[in-house]
């Protein structure tokens, strides 16, 4: 039986029109038993036979307090959690939502092609990578980059792209450890079109079955 996967799309900010793609790639994986739900009642419910828990595009605050709590102690207690693009821009009234994805979301330039920089290639989530990583997307900066705890996996490179705000070793994505669980983190994944790039794919496929704790 494939290790269950929860699929959060909850929005009460900015909602993406990439979401029904994102959702349709992460089912097309086959890799994960997906459940796809917008409610908040699914995250106050216990968590423990999920695998992961992805935050796909979520905006504003998509929590309850019961919610908040189940999350973080299914995440300490050695769940897995992976943020994708806009995941930076939810729960901004939640401290430890904050510590769990490692950074928040502060601007973006406008949607344009750039060059991403594989800076570690020994994971799952960027090892079929190119060292220069040619990408279309929005280009996040963060209000500051993620601590020493986190492992910087991919950068933007600024020069390749008009109004980036972080400068050298602007950090892209990245995966990290909280209690005995794990979170991963791509700031990609802003169009539809993303979810059809075998290269994305891959991307995100690794990076989840690396939060699950299944590489």
């Amino acid at each position: 039986m494939a290790p269950r996967l929860l699929v959060y799309t909850r929005t009460t900010d900015y909602r993406h029109d990439s979401i029904p793609d994102a959702v349709a790639a992460v089912d097309a994986f086959g890799a994960f038993d997906a459940e796809h739900t917008e409610d908040p009642a699914a995250l106050e419910a216990p968590l423990d036979d999920y695998a992961a828990v992805l935050f796909l595009s979520t905006s504003g605050e998509v929590l309850t307090p019961p919610g908040r709590a189940r999350l973080a102690a299914y995440v300490e207690s050695g769940g897995g959690f992976a943020g994708v693009h806009a995941a930076a821009c939810t729960e901004y009234h939640w401290p430890y939502y904050g510590e769990l994805l490692g950074a928040r979301f502060a601007r973006h330039p406008a949607y344009q092609p750039g060059t991403a920089l594989v800076a570690d290639h020994d994971h799952p989530a960027t090892r079929h990578l190119p060292a220069v990583w040619h990408f279309t997307d929005e280009w996040y900066d963060f209000r500051a980059g993620p601590d020493a705890s986190a492992r910087v996996l991919v950068t933007a490179d600024e020069t390749s792209y008009e109004g980036g705000g972080m400068g050298d070793g602007h950090p892209l994505v990245w995966c990290r450890e909280q209690g005995a669980g794990r979170a991963f983190y791509t700031a990609l994944g802003h169009a539809g079109e993303a979810y059809g790039d075998p290269d994305f794919r891959a991307h995100l496929l690794g990076g989840i079955r690396w939060a699950a704790g299944l590489e």
